[in-house]
């Protein structure tokens, strides 16, 4: 049991049970019908994505490497309001019981949200798959 850490639109591993999308956005171009069964996501769970305004700063960065930890120290301290502490409460408590997966459409999980969104899960004792 535990939480799967993968790309939206990626094919569904065994066991990685429902797909939370921790994204601001839909995918473009997919109709809503479609979003489950094209493996983006089964439930859309955006207030665990990084902020529309921080996104738009990381995107206008010309060195991602550089940037790269201000973003992060920023998308941490947007995940300590209370909304997104209890979601990663709840999601921790969770991941104890059965399998889901979180995630994000970016290529590079190392710099993507959805790889400081994993180390605040274990924080919070999720059980990691």
């Amino acid at each position: 049991m535990g939480v799967h850490v993968v790309r939206l639109g990626t094919p569904r591993s065994r066991g990685e049970g429902l797909r939370l999308g921790t994204v601001r956005r839909p995918p473009r171009g997919v109709p809503k019908a479609e979003v489950a069964a094209r493996d983006f996501y089964d439930v859309w769970l955006p207030k665990l994505a990084p902020s529309a305004e921080l996104f738009g700063w990381l995107k206008a960065q010309p060195d991602l490497d550089h940037a790269w930890p201000a973003f992060a120290k920023r998308y941490r301290a947007e995940m300590k309001v209370p909304d997104a502490q209890h979601l990663l409460a709840m999601l921790a408590a969770f991941s104890r019981r059965t399998d889901f997966a979180v995630g994000c459409y970016c290529e590079n999980e190392a710099r993507c949200h959805r790889s400081l969104l994993r180390g605040l899960l274990k924080q919070h004792g999720a059980a990691l798959a």
